[in-house]
């Protein structure tokens, strides 16, 4: 297992999404939970994976886009030990101001 820490806002968007999608469907809303730590695992093993988007942010952050859910996109910082996920955000967010929210 890999080591990842989530921020206190990356896990009050987690909380914020569960909430969302479990006003609907519960079941629903534990899966996609289940999906965003799996792929915080996944970019724990091997952070390079993300990719950088400049055209988003100049601090040296990588994205990682769930595969499953592909509204949902980690923000992380490949150069933390052990990694450090910053943001969980809804693709319609707009991202550049919520990245100037972040640490």
């Amino acid at each position: 297992m890999s080591e990842y820490a989530l921020t206190p806002l990356a896990k009050a968007d987690v909380v914020d999404i569960w909430r969302y999608i479990a006003a609907d469907n519960e079941d629903a809303a534990d899966r996609v939970e289940r999906a965003i730590y799996d792929a915080c695992e996944l970019v724990a093993q091997s952070p390079a994976r993300g990719h950088t988007r400049s055209d988003l942010t100049p601090r040296p952050l990588r994205f990682w886009t769930l595969t499953r859910y592909p509204n949902y996109t980690i923000v992380y910082r490949p150069d933390t030990a052990p990694l450090q996920v910053i943001a969980v955000i809804h693709g319609k967010r707009n991202l550049p101001r919520s990245l100037k929210q972040r640490p």
